[in-house]
């Protein structure tokens, strides 16, 4: 699944910094507005312990890992809704992407300048909210214009459209984001073709300085307040830390994390919170010529799963052969799960679970 997060912010607020130590990719990071012009693209591998211990059960040739795809689009001013700045190119990008991480300066730096002169959290999340609304409304309005010349011939579903229409432009225009407006998914579907832009599940990044990243700092719970309603959650990383983890071996990062007192890199927390976001989970392949990690959407049954694969192992699913990590751990081996009765054979309805270890049989 080509699966990608939008890394958004006003200028300087480390986004490039941040995607650089992602990516290791050299997206110039400047302390000026809109150093980053064209969005780079970083695919990025998302961190699973699984793939570890299936390693070194299995022994494959080699190991595939998950990846998400993380895009440094252009920082955004107040008017992009009206072309102000990079807006046009920075709203036609965000609209690509699956999920969005918003990152937000929660530190100090009389070096590195605010674009707004002063560090507010609650002002820079509200600049962009209030310009993809501002993008969102004017969707809904053009769309609104459509179906009321439709409506007026009396069509049924143009009519039930524009009263789910009109509920967003209400909301919109009163400042809330689409994706807290509460309608049934049917209704949603009014809307779908208009991709809006506040609609995109969100991830606050509280990007600190080097002190505050274990406790935090009054900028952070600012944050934290200000979207306590959203159903959103805020990850706090030392955008600084992260560049300089990026430079060094696996066995230096260790080291240098437990200077910090931090058990994990905030890179590695973003990166299974944009996977956790969009609602993924992950299923294996283990054989001596791979052992691989697949992304699935939660709730998918197995002749889907296998579509991932190939579009041939969906057509012409036959069964799947699942084993849990659990058991592949106690019994050491594929034969040895299958002596002990260990190996499940599922058909078209069951549900893949996060974790599974699976081998389709299909027939085209």
């Amino acid at each position: 699944m080509g699966l990608q997060c939008g890394i958004v912010g006003l200028p300087n607020v480390g986004k490039s910094t941040l995607f650089n130590a992602l990516s290791n990719a050299k997206a110039e990071a400047a302390n000026f507005p809109f150093c980053t012009i064209e969005p780079n693209v970083g695919v990025i591998t998302v961190p699973d312990i699984r793939l570890n211990i299936l390693e070194g059960l299995v022994s494959p040739q080699k190991v595939l890992p998950t990846v998400i795809e993380f895009v440094d689009i252009a920082g955004l001013v107040k008017g992009a809704s009206k072309g102000e700045g990079l807006g046009n190119k920075f709203l036609a990008n965000i609209r690509e992407v699956d999920a969005i991480v918003h990152v937000i300066r929660c530190f100090e730096d009389d070096n590195v300048v605010h674009v707004a002169g002063s560090v507010d959290p609650v002002f820079d999340k509200e600049v962009i909210d209030n310009e993809l609304q501002l993008k969102d409304l004017e969707s809904v309005e053009k769309k609104i214009s459509r179906l009321e010349k439709i409506a007026k011939s009396g069509d049924a579903k143009a009519k039930k459209d524009l009263a789910i229409l009109s509920i967003y432009k209400e909301k919109l225009t009163a400042g809330f984001n689409a994706r807290s407006i509460d309608v049934s998914e049917d209704d949603k579907q009014a809307v779908s073709d208009l991709q809006l832009l506040t609609a995109k599940p969100v991830i606050y990044v509280a990007n600190v300085d080097e002190t505050s990243i274990n406790e935090g700092n009054q900028h952070v719970e600012t944050l934290k307040e200000a979207v306590k309603n959203e159903s959103a959650e805020v990850i706090m990383v030392s955008a600084s830390i992260e560049a300089q983890i990026a430079e060094l071996d696996s066995e230096e990062r260790q080291m240098f994390l437990e200077e910090y007192g931090l058990e994990e890199s905030g890179l590695n927390k973003l990166i299974k919170a944009s996977y956790a976001l969009l609602n993924l989970i992950t299923y294996f392949t283990a054989g001596e010529k791979e052992v691989r990690a697949w992304t699935i959407k939660k709730g998918w049954k197995a002749p889907q799963a296998a579509g991932v694969i190939h579009t041939d192992f969906e057509k012409g699913f036959i069964k799947a052969e699942v084993i849990k990590l659990e058991n592949y751990q106690t019994y050491k081996t594929e034969i040895s799960c299958r002596e002990a009765g260990k190996v499940s054979i599922e058909g078209k309805d069951y549900v893949v679970e996060d974790g599974d270890i699976m081998h389709f049989r299909f027939n085209v």
